[in-house]
């Protein structure tokens, strides 16, 4: 199965090409260009480079949030627009989960998003099996020490929101330092994160992609406090 995978949900774009699960090719960017600017140009250079169009990938890949609305929007809208012409199937996956899927290892990761307003988006994951340990939430980073205290492997933090979370607990006992550089997201994991989906059935057609925000606009906060709601 050919899978085209995009993030654009954070700071960074990252676009992979996969067959099942072997990595053809992938390309990262942090150099504070708009995801705009970025995305369409990286998911072009990704099909040339693997000698692939957009209608030869049976799977489409993108995260669908947490994470920046505008970015989940460009996001979204780019692979809507790739595979809507072969009505190709879409996996909207998390944010988060495409960040555990990204890192190897044992432990641990615990995934983590600036959510501005001194929250963080987060969620934590074992390594060795994928398996999700605490749901998507936003919150601040504060909040996060009962379920550090409680995990009994060593954890480490990932994502935009990572430093956030180091500087709260870097000297908690258990928590293993992640170098800046090894932080972002992998448009591989977005990919092995929309190969999971297929496979258990979770897929849509594009039409059907919807990002999921997690919570509300700043403009829909401040519209809600002047109504009193």
């Amino acid at each position: 199965m050919n899978i085209l995978a995009l993030d654009t949900a954070g700071k960074t774009a990252a676009v992979a090409v996969l067959r099942d699960e072997t990595l053809l090719y992938e390309s990262f960017l942090n150099t504070g260009l708009t995801h705009s600017e970025t995305a369409l140009p990286m998911a072009d250079a990704a099909l040339r480079a693997c000698g692939l169009t957009p209608a030869q990938m049976e799977l489409f890949g993108v995260t669908a949030g947490p994470g920046s609305f505008t970015g989940l929007r460009i996001g979204m809208a780019l692979i809507k627009g790739l595979a809507l012409p072969g009505d190709a199937l879409c996996a909207g996956v998390s944010t988060l989960e495409a960040f555990a899927w990204g890192v190897a290892g044992r432990g641990t990761v615990v995934c983590a998003l600036d959510a501005r307003r001194g929250q963080v988006y987060w969620a934590a994951f074992d390594l060795a099996t994928h398996a999700r340990l605490t749901p998507d939430d936003a919150a601040p980073a504060a909040a996060l020490e009962d379920f550090l205290r409680g995990c009994e492997k060593p954890v480490f933090f990932v994502g935009d929101g990572a430093g956030l979370c180091y500087n709260a607990y870097e000297g908690l006992p258990g928590v293993l330092a992640c170098p800046p550089a090894l932080r972002g997201g992998r448009g591989a994991g977005v990919g092995l994160a929309a190969l999971a989906a297929y496979r258990a059935g979770r897929c849509v057609p594009p039409a059907a992609l919807v990002p999921d925000y997690h919570r509300l606009s700043q403009a829909e906060r401040e519209r809600a406090a002047r109504q009193g709601t």
